[in-house]
């Protein structure tokens, strides 16, 4: 029987717009098509600015995770996909812990659940929007002195933000319902991931030392020209102001290397099949059980506690009211570039990942290289801990708790050679495997994401680390689309 919960959102379900199935079979071609133009739709709406704001008033809110949200300050994507990502984890975490009932093999039921996930999608599109407007993320909303923002420009605002919201989640059901390759949400975060190691690898742009901000063509501009510049190699390992240097790119490589090859290790638990005698297989455990889940939460834990920390300590500082609980949950201070808030005391001082080793030079230079490291490794004891912790409340939530995994052999008359075929005998087998493995990945995942930031790699270390996924996903996903297109008889093998 369907949820109540989810019967509440039957009507709005109605009336939300909805991309159909195709009605015919999609070559490998079209696909790839469909892909690059919504790739490309996505680019573009990256590029066009909001109309309406200056985005050089009001602070980023979310200037350290722009790349993850896959949005860009002041465009239409200003959103970018958080909205998405947290109306879907919303309802999965619901699902699994059985809070609603949804029979996913009921068309209704799977139908109405993908339609309440729209439709708390653009209701945390419209919330997050309001919340930007009256943070004065694109100016003073209250128009004090004449120079912020009138009444026209924060409808203006709301429309186009609201529409982009809904474009975006268009985009993503298209590639999700069969038109295209993967889906939209890790494509948008693959791209902008991507584009931010292009940028940060080959932009010719001067940087704070004369040179470009790009390390490979700041590497060869130092290497065939060095009478233009009094740096020299070895300065390039670590650069002023967090610019991209040599040390960040290797860490960049390590860091895809050490995924890719973690990503093949696994336990394999022999099985054999209760019909037909002689009959073997296996089931495969990952070592990186729970994949990058642990820190996507993570991530989206400390996203929303920095949103509403520096919207509170804003409002105390116009209100006049910083109060104590203000100041332990966090002060914040202006960026020299003035385009972001920078946690300096409290709770999320020691919840913001740490921004290199030349920030790190740089205090110890200032005398305050103690404070900085001593807040990198309590950041780094708290990224863990709730990585760790997080990835076994989606063990539990996802189906992929000893109990479920156990069912599912059991259904597929499988059975562990030596032990009896009981659901109680297999869930205590499999409890020794997957207990450990959840807290050897949460740590994996957590301790790869801060060396990536700590480091200074060409991007942040969840980003990284869901890029990689992402990519080996879509090289999976194009050689069996190929291997279809090749040989039709093959679709019923890959399901």
């Amino acid at each position: 029987m369907t949820s109540k919960f989810l019967k509440l959102f039957s009507p709005f379900v109605r009336i939300t717009p909805e991309i159909k199935q195709p009605d015919r079979e999609i070559t490998f071609k079209d696909k790839l098509i469909y892909t690059f133009i919504v790739l490309l739709i996505y680019i573009i709406m990256s590029n066009v600015p909001l109309y309406g704001i200056a985005t050089e008033v009001g602070a980023d809110y979310y200037y350290w995770l722009r790349v993850i949200l896959a949005s860009n300050r002041g465009t239409l994507t200003e959103l970018g996909i958080g909205p998405i990502v947290t109306a879907g984890l919303i309802l999965q975490l619901l699902q699994g812990s059985k809070l609603i009932n949804v029979n996913m093999s009921d068309p209704s039921d799977r139908a109405l659940f993908t339609g309440a996930q729209k439709v708390i999608a653009m209701i945390l599109t419209m919330v997050q929007i309001i919340a930007y407007i009256f943070g004065d993320a694109f100016g003073d909303h209250t128009n004090a002195d004449g120079t912020g923002l009138t009444t026209t420009a924060m409808i203006l605002i709301f429309i186009q933000l609201l529409m982009s919201g809904i474009v975006i989640m268009m985009m993503d059901e298209i590639l999700q319902k069969g038109y295209g390759l993967g889906s939209g949400i890790s494509l948008f975060i693959a791209s902008g991931v991507a584009g931010q190691i292009f940028w940060n690898s080959f932009s010719w742009f001067g940087d704070e030392d004369e040179l470009p901000k790009g390390i490979i063509i700041a590497f060869f501009s130092v290497l065939f020209n060095p009478s233009n510049t009094d740096l020299r190699i070895r300065d390039l390992w670590i650069r002023e102001a967090n610019a991209p240097g040599l040390l960040g790119l290797f860490t960049t490589f390590l860091i895809f290397f050490v995924v890719i090859y973690v990503e093949t290790m696994r336990v394999e638990i022999p099985l054999t099949y209760a019909g037909y005698k002689g009959y073997k297989g296996k089931y495969p455990m990952k070592l990186l059980y729970v994949s990058n889940i642990p820190v996507i939460l993570a991530q989206a834990l400390y996203a929303n506690l920095l949103f509403f920390g520096q919207l509170l300590w804003n409002w105390s500082q116009d209100s006049g009211r910083a109060t104590w609980w203000v100041s332990w949950f966090g002060e914040f201070e202006t960026s020299e570039s003035g385009q972001y808030l920078s946690p300096t005391r409290g709770l999320l001082k020691y919840l913001t990942a740490p921004q290199g080793l030349g920030s790190i030079i740089t205090a110890f230079q200032e005398g305050e290289g103690g404070d900085l490291i001593l807040q990198s490794s309590i950041y780094l004891i708290i990224f863990v801990t709730i990585c760790v912790v997080f990835g076994q409340i989606w063990v539990e939530v996802s189906g992929l708790a000893p109990r479920d995994i156990a069912g599912q052999i059991l259904d597929s008359r499988m059975q562990i050679p030596g032990f009896r075929r009981s659901e109680k005998v297999i869930e205590k087998i499999l409890k020794r495997y997957i207990g450990p493995l959840t807290i050897i990945c949460g740590i994996i995942v957590g301790v790869l994401s801060f060396l990536a930031d700590f480091l200074g790699a060409l991007s942040t270390g969840t980003g990284l680390l869901l890029t990689v996924g992402i990519i080996q996903n879509y090289a999976e996903t194009i050689s069996q689309e190929a291997a279809q297109e090749q040989f039709p008889g093959m679709g019923s093998f890959f399901g």
